[in-house]
């Protein structure tokens, strides 16, 4: 279920609204003080609110949610947390062209696009076909109005040889490329999650919501989970993190997830050696296929059903991701195999993009592929 289609606004990128450089400084900075010196450029409004999620059938007291939707006023979800570290690298080394993938309706690369167009860079993003439905399109109507230049590849062999034809372009041109994987995730961009599992810790204490048993998170990249499972351990937390798989496109297996978070960990203690020694197992880390289907961007029914749920509830999720995962927490709760408390953390984005966004370039300026691709045969 996709939300409804907005008229954009017409504005210049330069009336887009710039990141609050005065926002509160993330938990992970007041837990330990010493890696305040990690490059960041503030993005997020922080903390994100966790509430009660009253959904029908679901017992009072058992689902809550923590509301990373609402993570920043241009573009909420997990992507800024992820984007306020790894884009002042990218400033700081004096990149004028951020590159990255995506399918052709990325939510990261549109992120992207919003944060560094900000920032005063230009975004280009290498595409793969997904299934098409309104929400994809709408999410390219907002890429092309955001700037981003998109590149079609039809498959991730393609994808590598565009993303260094674009490097090659950006270099010549003397934009300083910087390259940003995936999803956004790096050691440096997964810090965002381990501060965001300490935000939560924080919340728990002040009695915002009890401990949770599970905790459920969409799985693409992996960064979120791998962040947050690190970020866990480091609290204290006992919840277990619980991965539903989102892409059948290199899918993060756990060893990857553990890998990812004691690289993040790496980096951690070699800005304070007074953080704790340990090492994530695979064994940290629980994924599941289960809410899959067909693959990258296909609907589900169970997904579709927990998005009209949720929307009963006064909360927007979409098929591709937050829908699954919530379709998975769900269903282990109907089926009596959770117990304790459940967080569901929302990774979508509830800003109005089209609130500040510039005019969306002509349909025809798109590359002929990604036309085809969006069944719009090229003129």
């Amino acid at each position: 279920m996709a939300p409804a289609t907005v008229v954009p606004a017409t504005r210049s990128q330069s009336e887009v609204p710039r990141p609050d450089r005065e926002a509160p400084e993330p938990a992970l900075f007041r837990r330990y003080p010493l890696l305040r010196t990690l490059p960041r450029v503030a993005l997020t409004t922080l903390p994100t609110p966790v509430q009660p999620l009253p959904l029908d059938g679901v017992a009072e007291g058992a689902l809550f949610v923590k509301r990373d939707d609402r993570s920043s006023a241009l573009y909420g979800g997990n992507k800024p947390r992820k984007l306020e570290f790894a884009l002042a690298v990218a400033r700081a080394r004096g990149s004028r062209r951020i590159v990255t993938t995506g399918g052709i309706g990325t939510h990261h690369g549109l992120a992207t696009a919003i944060f560094a167009g900000a920032l005063g860079m230009r975004t280009t993003i290498v595409v793969v076909p997904q299934p098409v439905t309104a929400h994809v399109r709408d999410q390219v109507r907002a890429l092309r109005a955001f700037g981003a230049e998109l590149l079609p590849a039809r498959h991730v062999a393609a994808a590598a040889a565009q993303v260094i034809r674009a490097f090659v372009t950006a270099t010549v041109a003397g934009e300083r490329p910087f390259w940003l994987p995936t999803g956004g995730s790096s050691a440096l961009a997964d810090v965002g999650f381990v501060s965001a599992a300490l935000e939560l810790a924080e919340q728990i204490a002040a009695g915002e919501l009890p401990e949770p048993a599970e905790i459920f998170v969409p799985v693409g990249s992996g960064g979120t989970i791998a962040g947050l499972a690190l970020g866990a351990r480091l609290a204290g937390l006992q919840s277990r993190l619980v991965g539903v798989l989102v892409t059948d496109i290199l899918p993060p297996t756990p060893r990857r997830l553990a890998r990812m978070a004691n690289a993040t960990h790496a980096l951690l203690l070699r800005r304070d050696p007074s953080l704790p020694a340990l090492r994530m197992l695979p064994s940290d880390f629980e994924v599941t296929r289960a809410q899959l289907g067909a693959g990258y961007g296909s609907a589900t029914q169970a997904g579709e059903a927990a998005a009209l749920l949720a929307q009963h509830a006064g909360l927007t999720v979409e098929t591709t991701y937050t829908a699954k995962c919530l379709a998975e927490v769900l269903e282990r709760l109907r089926g009596g195999r959770l117990h304790g408390p459940v967080l569901y953390w929302h990774t979508y984005n509830s800003a109005d993009v089209w609130a500040h966004a510039p005019a969306v370039p002509p349909a025809s300026a798109l590359p002929a592929a990604i036309r085809r691709w969006l069944g719009e045969d090229p003129p």
